[in-house]
């Protein structure tokens, strides 16, 4: 059997030759190429078995390159890679006809497996029409399996269960396959099962007649209708109480049902995408999540990160959030210092993106000056989080924080006294490190031996 012939476009030289000599180890053949215009021109003697492409490339770029390809070349799988990895870049790959798509820097046995698989499967799994979602962000691996995800599913009618924690952007990802989907034209309703009390769950999913219960003083059209030929979001499913889930699995499976009071059979058609931050494979086996649901729900799961997996997304992330407030605001965008950066990217983010995104909030209109620097950020994060060091707290913080709790306790605390206990620490840290030696200590703390003996003397410190 002749060997597979394998093309590479990208304007760096480094990564030609690094993928030439891992792509020409498993036998295949490599030709690579500097520029789009240089491939179509060999191109007009035949096409390869498999193109591999930059995207920021002089002259046409590589999204232009794969609509070009597949226009003409329609079975010719293309593997796109590129650094500027986003949600847009992303769907707008598969949109034009990708095969599959890598983040740079990419592992080189990853983009051998990749090679592999396409070229075994040379049917390419387009997706659907391309609009920005400026709050996907994310050049790390686990979101750009997100991202991949969305892309393989925006022409699907399927239901997608989104599982994550609170605060992930697990809204975010439905509402993107809704606008990157065959359902776009469509409305997008969004519930969340938690914040509804139970007795109101049935009417606000399904509706409800004049009449039906006290206070129905006129007809109400549930969720389900509201959504009818789009999406419907059921953000936080894990919460639904039994009774409803069996509702739920009916509507699911036979796209009708009654509203409460109703006697006329409603038909919809919905597509369903749920969420939790719950484990529902656990509440299966323990009996508080109907078994079929479940696996009604779950044709295609989505798992998102948590922010403190994506550690490389934060500055991306944290970037965008000031700029965003700072517009909002009629502000200046303000900007992370080294060392804020730095806290940033230790602290857990038990709260997430939305954590982040509340934080940049706050830190643009209540912070003076356009840097932030770390002793701005220690107050705003939750210091009992395993993220958030010690080490990492300026003194002037705890200090602050010793004195504020004096203040709020009603503790007269004078200068003097806050000044004395200061200087106890001092003369005791520079003691301890010269092993008692004064003189040594002294020097330490920039004054003469006398100085010391006289403060300790009169701090009462013992010599």
């Amino acid at each position: 059997m002749a060997p597979s012939h394998i093309w590479v476009v990208d304007d760096d030289e480094s990564i030609r030759w690094v993928l030439e000599r891992a792509l020409k180890r498993d036998d295949w053949e490599v030709r690579s190429f500097g520029a789009a215009d240089e491939m179509l021109k060999a191109a007009s003697s035949g096409w390869p078995d498999l193109l591999i492409t930059d995207v920021r490339m002089p002259g046409m770029n590589g999204l232009d390159l794969v609509s070009r390809v597949t226009a003409d070349a329609p079975d010719l799988p293309v593997i796109v890679m590129t650094a500027y990895s986003d949600l847009d870049t992303t769907v707008s790959a598969f949109d034009r006809g990708a095969h599959e798509y890598l983040a740079k820097p990419f592992d080189v046995d990853e983009v051998v497996d990749t090679v592999t698989r396409a070229l075994e499967d040379a049917a390419a799994t387009p997706a659907a029409g391309s609009t920005t979602q400026p709050d996907m962000i994310g050049d790390s691996p686990a979101m750009q399996r997100v991202f991949r995800q969305i892309g393989r599913l925006s022409r699907s009618h399927l239901s997608v269960l989104v599982t994550g924690e609170t605060g992930t952007g697990k809204e975010l990802i439905a509402q993107a396959l809704h606008r990157l989907g065959p359902r776009s034209d469509g409305p997008f309703v969004a519930m969340n099962t938690a914040a509804v009390p139970h007795e109101l769950l049935e009417s606000e999913l399904f509706g409800h007649e004049r009449g039906s219960f006290t206070g129905a003083t006129q007809r109400h059209f549930g969720r389900f209708e509201q959504a009818n030929g789009g999406t419907l979001f059921l953000d936080e499913i894990g919460d639904m109480p039994p009774s409803l889930q069996t509702r739920l699995l009916r509507v699911l499976a036979e796209g009708q049902f009654f509203r409460v009071g109703g006697r006329q059979l409603i038909g919809v058609d919905v597509r369903v995408i749920a969420a939790t931050h719950q484990d529902l494979a656990g509440q299966v086996a323990n009996g508080s999540f109907r078994e079929d649901l479940y696996h009604r729900l779950n044709v295609v799961q989505i798992g998102v990160p948590p922010l403190r997996d994506r550690n490389g997304d934060i500055q991306l992330l944290a970037e965008h959030f000031l700029r965003r407030a700072a517009s909002e605001s009629g502000l200046e965008t303000k900007q992370l210092t080294t060392d804020a950066l730095d806290l940033l990217q230790r602290y857990q983010w038990p709260g997430n993106v939305r954590e982040l995104e509340n934080l940049c909030r706050s830190l643009t209109v209540m912070e003076p000056g356009r840097l932030l620097r770390a002793e701005q950020l220690h107050g705003r994060l939750k210091s009992d989080t395993p993220g958030l060091p010690p080490a990492s707290r300026s003194w002037e913080q705890l200090f602050l924080n010793w004195f504020e709790e004096r203040l709020s306790d009603g503790t007269e605390t004078p200068m003097s006294v806050a000044s004395d206990q200061l200087q106890r620490l001092m003369i005791r840290a520079a003691l301890a490190r010269t092993r008692g030696r004064k003189e040594a200590a002294a020097r330490l703390l920039g004054c003469g031996r006398n100085t010391l003996t006289r403060r300790m003397a009169a701090l009462q410190l013992d010599p």
